[in-house]
Parts: C-alpha cells; structure tokens; sequence
C-alpha cells in the first residue's frame, strides 16, 4: 500500500570500518587523534548524532569528595569539616543536608517502635 523506501546510494557505501583518522577534520580529527581511531568508531556507533558531556576532573573528583565528607559527618562537627576540606560551613551544611535528615529521623538507641 505504501510506497517501498529506496535506500540512499551513499548509504550502502559508508561503512565504520573504512574511515580513517585522514577522513576526519577539526574536533573529530583532535579527538581521534587523542583516543585513537578504533575508540573514536565505538564513539561514533554508540553516540553519532548526539551531544555528549564529559565531565571536566574536579566534577569527578567533587563527588568523591563529597561522599567522603558525608561519611564523615556526625550532625554536628561542620567546623571541623570546614576546615579540613577548606570549604565554608554553608557548603559543609548543603553537601550534609541528605544525611543530617537521615540523622534526625533515625531512632534513638533503645527506642521501641509503636
């Protein structure tokens, strides 16, 4: 009933495994030169077309540091963490906010349950 779609010449001719690092030009050719062709394939598979973010170190390494300063966290030493991570209390209290709740509501020792 509908008309069959015609595939594109061009198409049937591109494949994967015939670009060469000599195909690319600007970024793409920067990044492949960076990674190595082979990697910059599977990048091409898995995410041709789209926009992806990569994260800059300090982003990656704020999360760590982050979960290591929850772990450390007791409710009340803010100062101390403060200063450890030569961060302001302000900041100690945002990144604690989750776990300070968690705190508060969790029972104290020797409490029954109704």
């Amino acid at each position: 009933m509908f008309p069959q779609r015609k595939e594109k010449k061009w198409a049937k001719e591109m494949d994967i495994n015939s670009i060469t690092i000599d195909n690319l030009y600007g970024e793409q050719y920067e990044i492949a030169a960076l990674i190595g062709i082979e990697a910059y394939k599977k990048l091409v598979m898995n995410y041709g077309g789209g926009s992806v973010y990569i994260c800059k170190p300090d982003t990656i390494m704020k999360a760590d540091r982050n979960r290591e300063i929850c772990e450390k966290f007791n409710g009340f030493n803010y100062r101390e963490l403060s200063k450890e991570y030569n961060l302001s209390k302000k900041t100690i209290r945002s990144i604690t906010a989750v776990k300070l709740k968690k705190l508060k509501n969790a029972p104290i020792d020797g409490q029954l349950k109704l």
